[in-house]
């Protein structure tokens, strides 16, 4: 019995040091392609994509019986008379600075986002600081859907994909509410587009697991704008978000008055327009403002410094 001990001790041993030898447990960390080498690409691929494809425009510019008003991508095929999409597109460009998904390389890229417009809404648009009534799908470049939902919900366009939420502000939302007895609503005129983002404005090298987005994959987003709150003041502290952009580059995220204070205190780091005390004074951003009947907001500066009480621990 010793004998059988030893030798199934010892078949084990050396497995085990087999394992060791050719599998040190580690997984071999790729390195992040650089970011202008993926841009060009994902650029050249997504333009591939907007001059061979093109969507049912001609249902949206005369509407038949129960249109749908969903837009639907197709492949062109020569002579057939359809317009390309890269012939209706616009397109805004959009610096992004590596650190943003903490590459090592110190570069700032340009990344151009394309948008298309299919029924323009009758209302106004959204700022990227706004919260929106938006129904979407989102899809791959190959036609995978990854994402969606057929019916509206709010989103707030700072916690969304910076090429999402910059795109749906190219969008202009409907108006008016109608009900119906079955409980069911309709939100009438509103905005219907498409989004093609390159992954510099989406995941880039980080997609989510299990998602079908691959490393470096550009996206496709159709959105149904329905409705937006003007002016959304998303943390209640009587600044709309929008304003809370010190440095208006249309990023809220790295706007953070009081984050030296949040490291030492070990607070989270709540940028200013999910923070309601902006300066982690103790007082609430809403107490060192000024809101008049008209809803104008005065910003008391009490020692002169040029910086804001809201701003300012130090405002004696």
């Amino acid at each position: 019995m010793k004998e059988r001990v030893a030798l199934v001790f010892t078949l084990v041993l050396m497995f085990a040091q087999s394992c060791s030898d050719d599998d040190d447990n580690t997984i071999p960390v790729v390195p992040p392609r650089p970011m202008a080498e993926v841009e060009a690409e994902n650029d050249a691929d997504i333009r591939e994509y907007l001059e061979t494809h093109y969507y049912n425009y001609e249902e949206f510019q005369n509407p038949p019986a129960g249109f749908d008003y969903k837009i639907v991508l197709d492949t062109l095929i020569k002579g057939d008379g359809n317009i390309p999409m890269i012939e209706q597109v616009s397109s805004v460009n959009l610096a992004v600075e590596s650190s943003f998904f903490n590459l090592e390389e110190d570069v700032t890229v340009d990344h151009t986002l394309y948008y298309l417009s299919a029924r323009d809404g009758v209302g106004g648009s959204p700022t990227i600081a706004d919260s929106t009534f938006t129904s979407y799908e989102g899809s791959l470049l190959n036609g995978l859907v990854f994402d969606g939902s057929t019916t509206y919900s709010w989103q707030y366009l700072p916690f969304f994909l910076r090429g999402y939420a910059v795109g749906v502000t190219k969008f202009n939302v409907g108006e008016n509410v109608a009900t119906f007895p079955d409980g069911t609503f309709e939100i009438e005129g509103s905005g219907v587009g498409l989004i093609f983002i390159p992954s510099g404005l989406a995941y880039f090298n980080n997609p989510p697991i299990g998602s079908g987005i691959d490393l470096y994959d550009p996206l496709i987003f159709q959105v149904n704008t329905g409705l937006y709150e003007e002016n959304t003041d998303y943390d209640n502290d009587g600044i709309p978000s929008i304003m809370e952009d010190l440095n208006n580059d249309g990023i809220l995220a790295n706007d953070n008055t009081d984050l030296e204070q949040e490291r030492t205190t070990g607070f989270s780091f709540l940028p200013n327009h999910i923070d309601s005390d902006d300066d982690q004074d103790g007082t609430p951003t809403r107490d060192e403002i000024i809101i008049d009947a008209n809803g104008t907001i005065t910003f008391p500066d009490t020692d002169g410094d040029g910086i804001p009480d809201y701003l300012d621990r130090d405002n004696s």
